[in-house]
């Protein structure tokens, strides 16, 4: 692809490295993000030429960095993970925590709904990953098969005949969990640096992960097999697809590249 994306505008407001953002096509101008600030901030997009979008609440309670956020599927609540251990629940209209979630013994790095937002998933420097209810109880903590290292990257597939989590780690891993069960199903092994990043596609069939090696692996849930390779020259910080699949978008240095994907 040899298209350029264009400029908009920068939205200012953070003291510190922003770390994760959110949207939500519900909700066309607002963009949630978080930072090492130990702040979310909800935008308003004005998409004027001087100002493209306004800080219209701050949101604190974490006591360190913020190192992931999402949103609910309805666009009402966010989940966030900091560096304080704990995940925090959010009321957006309210601009307040509804629940803490306080089990990990390490920094949480990862966070995600499930897709009828009733499920969270996360992941720790503590090298575990726990499921939780909405409630911020702890159902289930994966011991069995689980990653020699961090565990930077946890998501739940929206597909709902092939319910399953997969996580990232840096352990170089890529391991796929039935989520009835919480049985690792698949270990996906290639990279050959630690990995930042794992992204899973809008209809659930594919996941692709990315991190230190420069490369993006894509990789097919259904089949549980390898697809292809995508190379790059610099660290890869972020993945996700676009939301009719067919593109991957990774982050790098200063940069965003676009792949189309046609699996």
């Amino acid at each position: 692809m040899s298209e350029t994306l264009q400029f908009r505008g920068t939205l200012r407001g953070h003291n510190g490295w922003v770390t994760q953002i959110a949207t939500n096509p519900k909700y066309p101008d607002m963009i949630l993000s978080c930072s090492r600030d130990k702040t979310l901030i909800i935008w308003k997009l004005t998409r004027d030429e001087t100002n493209y979008g306004v800080p219209q609440k701050r949101l604190h309670g974490h006591s360190h960095f913020v190192s992931d956020v999402v949103l609910s599927s309805d666009g009402n609540y966010a989940l966030s993970g900091s560096w304080d251990k704990t995940l925090r629940l959010w009321d957006l209209a309210a601009g307040r925590t509804t629940r803490t979630f306080e089990d990990h013994t390490k920094d949480v790095l990862s966070v995600a709904f499930s897709v009828d937002n009733r499920q969270i998933v996360s992941g720790s420097r503590d090298k575990t990953i726990k499921l939780w209810n909405t409630l911020a109880e702890c159902k289930y903590t994966i011991q069995d098969d689980v990653h020699s290292d961090w565990v930077s990257c946890v998501r739940f597939s929206p597909n709902h005949s092939n319910p399953i989590i997969v996580s990232a780690g840096w352990d170089k891993m890529v391991k796929v969990w039935n989520l009835t069960n919480c049985r690792l199903k698949i270990n996906h092994s290639g990279h050959t640096g630690y990995l930042n990043t794992v992204t899973v596609s809008p209809d659930g069939s594919l996941c692709a992960s990315g991190g230190k090696d420069c490369k993006a692996m894509l990789w097919d849930l259904n089949d549980g097999k390898h697809l292809h390779t995508l190379d790059h020259n610099d660290i890869i910080t972020a993945l996700c697809f676009s939301p009719n699949r067919y593109w991957l978008c990774a982050a790098f240095g200063p940069s965003i590249k676009i792949w189309v994907c046609l699996f």
